[in-house]
């Protein structure tokens, strides 16, 4: 009986010793307290580890009552050992220091996980600070054109914030604000986008491998969080540039436990340039300017528990107007025409997150996001004589379009031990359509009109279920599984989906890892947009009975690993197919023609497929990256091309892009990118042939014998569409920074170049006249070499 119990008493140390508990907290910046997302905890012990999700927070199982090395680590930041022998689940907040603070820098392979060591693949990580130490177009430093630079994305045209992703389309992209969908970002017709880089903390592409818990779009994710702001000092930036001007204050509003971050910009083109217009034209009055204005409360309610409020607003503005009076003391003239143009976004967030216990973290979001643009037209006239009222007439033109969604949403982040990530949660989203509107009203000494034309509001409701585990199986493999149900119900019509998502990672032999990942999308919003026109009259549509979801599938497979520690370098292939994909038919506007728009589309399906190749460095003097694309992107339509598979606008065999910085000093450093890119497909006619000729133009002097003369019709003879490339693009921008600390912080002065070399890049290509009066075509050319100068202060 003793030996059996003595046996028992060993057998149960044993079981004692193995038994595992886990730590969790937060893993945050040590001196403004911001999360880092993507934080490592390592087991130093036991070789296992995980990372921090999006909200700063890790979960990691250890032994228990045994001595375990945990060492805390981030990109950028020294590495924090702790050593501890716990008997319970125990709550551990780290706090890093940030190398830059540091006397000396040590540079290690623990400050980041290891690409060869992650599941996912097409997923690019970019540090806000490298972004914003870019060159820039009148140095507005842009997120989206950073973007632009990686493999696999293609520019929409010169100096715009247009994402093309593997093939896709600028709807195909969900693009997220602190989790909240943004449905058109960008200003200033495209040339800027809405992100204000001094009020991001982190930027995110996924372009393939898309993990359950994202859905709604075809192409992409990009994922974009701001800052939570500083719970311990006041502290803020400020620049003035030949644009805009902005500035970010951050701050504690009660310390250590709740804080504040407040963003602003606003151009001044308007301003700048009304004087030299009532100068030049008399009574004329126009402007374009826009502006956007972050912000965001934290408050940590206790260790477990904390909410966030953030919210974003911005709007661009086209105005002008001209005013004519004429009095020759019989009769009097008045008339008054004004004009406008305006878009612009809106976003709020309210998010709770709640550690539930050790193991699981809870995160619930209540978002409102809102977009919309209108255009205006107003005039109105006056004639009188001897004081009586001869005539008078208004007319007032209204065209609208946009759309409203109010989410909630619930997910859940669970590690039931360091083998096993698994995620779950639901979305619910209303949607308000409303697809384009024309009111008219017609005012005179004798009628009255008043009417509208166009679609009326629709509404609609979609949700979804997720689940998704990241399953390490062994040594050498691991996989992340999971299934993604989305449901979409529009005026009676119901839609239900099921898209299987997996990513596997194999590790080969040298440190190199083989991935592969497949994954199935489904979209139930359709953007109508024309690309003819430069105006952002996009419609926002849902799906109908006759307009069916687009759906994609995508395969992917690559190698990955770090080389020399520092160094990660990736080679993918793509291959997706779309379908129903939409466009407007063939000489069809964007403006609203009649009372449904589903009669003016044309449903189609695209394939895209390509080689990828990417370099990055991330930390160091020296960063940036080396990326190469080769692809094909195909469209085919029933109605356009007769039916022929064709090449899509935005096809391009080779894409490259290089961005280099480096860090001289304290005081100087400079960074450099250049793009190369093969010219977007255009439609050109491969022959003219001469018709009967315009006698009435004869007669006035001008060209004509039926010879091709400029008054001379033609008809023009396509073999099909896009059937002709435009010039190749490269362009280079160079930026200098000069530091000086003053005592209450540090100036920045920066000097930017961008297209440095002056390369007269393709914006667009039209038919004319030479002045021998022969057909040609003619190249516009939109920027040549722009200096740009501005001042920024950080203190």
């Amino acid at each position: 009986m003793n030996k059996y119990f003595t046996l028992f008493l060993v057998f149960f140390s044993l079981k004692i010793s193995a038994q595992k508990i886990t730590i969790s907290g937060y893993i945050e910046d040590a001196i403004n307290n911001e999360k880092l997302i993507g934080a490592a905890a390592i087991d130093v012990s036991n070789n296992s580890g995980t990372t921090c999700n999006v909200y700063g927070f890790y979960s990691l199982s250890i032994k228990a009552n045994v001595n375990t090395e945990i060492k805390f680590s981030y990109l950028g930041y020294q590495a924090f050992p702790l050593n501890i022998k716990a008997t319970k689940d125990t709550i551990i907040n780290c706090k890093l220091i940030a190398n830059a603070v540091l006397k000396e820098v040590v540079i290690n392979a623990a400050k980041q996980e290891r690409i060869e060591n992650r599941t996912d693949m097409s997923r690019i990580n970019i540090p806000i600070e490298q972004i914003k130490n870019m060159p820039a177009l009148f140095g507005e430093v842009d997120v989206l054109k950073a973007l632009q630079i990686l493999p696999g994305v293609q520019k929409g045209g010169e100096g715009t914030t247009g994402i093309y992703v593997r093939g896709g389309g600028p709807d195909q992209n969900l693009i997220l604000l602190d989790g909240v969908p943004v449905y058109n970002p960008n200003h200033l017709f495209g040339f800027f986008s809405i992100f204000n880089a001094d009020a991001i903390s982190n930027v995110e592409l996924i372009k393939g491998g898309f993990p359950a818990r994202y859905g709604g779009r075809l192409s992409s994710v990009i994922d974009i969080t701001m800052k939570d702001g500083d719970n311990k000092k006041i502290h803020g930036t400020a620049g003035i540039g030949i644009i805009a001007s902005r500035f970010t204050i951050e701050g504690p509003i009660l310390k250590e436990k709740a804080s504040f971050i407040v963003s602003g910009r606003r151009t001044y083109i308007d301003v700048l340039a009304q004087p030299i217009i009532k100068n030049q034209i008399g009574g004329a009055n126009a402007g374009i300017y826009f502006y956007d204005l972050n912000g965001k409360f934290n408050w940590r309610v206790n260790d477990k528990n904390r909410l966030f409020l953030s919210g974003y607003t911005g709007d661009d503005a086209i105005y002008g107007g001209f005013k004519n009076d004429y009095d020759d003391g019989t009769y009097q003239y008045t008339s008054n025409q004004k004009y406008g143009l305006r878009w612009g976004n809106q976003t709020t967030a309210l998010r709770w997150n709640k550690i539930v216990n050790s193991k699981l973290f809870m995160n619930t979001t209540l978002t409102y996001t809102k977009y919309r643009y209108e255009i205006k037209s107003d005039s109105d006239s006056r004639f009188d004589s001897s004081g009586v009222n001869l005539d008078k007439s208004q007319y007032i033109q209204r065209i609208s379009s946009g759309i409203k969604d109010y989410a909630g949403r619930v997910n859940f982040d669970y590690r039931p031990n360091n083998n096993h990530y698994v995620r779950f949660g639901t979305t619910y989203i209303y949607h308000i359509f409303k697809p384009g509107s024309v009111q008219t009203k017609i005012t005179t000494t004798t009628i009255t009109q008043d009417t509208t034309q166009g679609a009326s509001q629709l509404y609609s409701n979609e949700g979804s279920l997720y689940i998704e585990d990241d399953w390490k199986i062994g040594e050498k493999f691991s996989v992340n599984a999971g299934l993604h149900q989305a449901y979409f119900r529009v005026t009676g019509k119901n839609y239900l989906s099921l898209q299987p998502r997996i990513s596997a990672n194999y590790r080969l032999p040298f440190g190199w890892a083989l991935k592969a990942s497949y994954a199935t999308m489904t979209q139930y919003l359709h953007l109508l947009s024309n690309q003819s026109i430069g105006l952002p009259t996009d419609l926002w549509v849902p799906v109908t009975d006759k307009i069916l979801p687009q759906q994609s599938q995508q395969f992917a497979l690559g190698v990955a690993r770090n080389v020399y520690e520092e160094y990660e370098v990736s080679v993918e292939g793509y291959y997706k197919n779309m379908s129903n994909v939409i466009e407007y038919k063939e000489g069809v506007s964007s403006f609203v023609t009649s009372n449904d728009w589903q009669d003016r589309v044309t449903r189609g399906r695209g394939k895209s497929m390509g080689i990828e190749l990417f370099v990055q460095r991330k930390f160091g003097k020296t960063t940036g990256w080396v990326g190469y694309t080769l692809s094909k992107t195909t469209r085919q339509f029933a109605e356009k091309n007769l039916g022929q598979w064709y090449a899509y606008k935005f096809d391009r065999r080779h894409d490259i892009g290089i961005t280099i910085s480096h860090i001289f000093s304290e005081k100087f450093d400079m960074a450099a990118n250049w793009v190369y890119g093969t010219g977007n497909s255009i439609s050109l006619p491969i022959q003219s042939y001469a018709t009967a000729p315009d006698f009435f133009a004869q007669s006035f002097g001008g060209f004509g014998g039926g010879g091709g003369g400029a008054n001379t019709p033609s008809l023009k003879y396509y073999d099909q569409l896009n059937n002709v490339r435009m010039r190749a693009y490269h362009r280079m921008d160079i930026g200098f920074n000069f530091h000086n600390k003053k005592k209450y912080g540090i100036a920045t002065w920066n000097l930017s170049f961008y297209n440095a070399y002056n390369r007269k890049n393709p914006y667009f290509y039209y038919q004319g006249y030479n002045k021998a009066g022969k057909e040609r075509i003619f190249q516009i050319s939109l920027f040549p070499i722009l200096p740009s100068l501005s001042y920024n202060f950080k203190f």
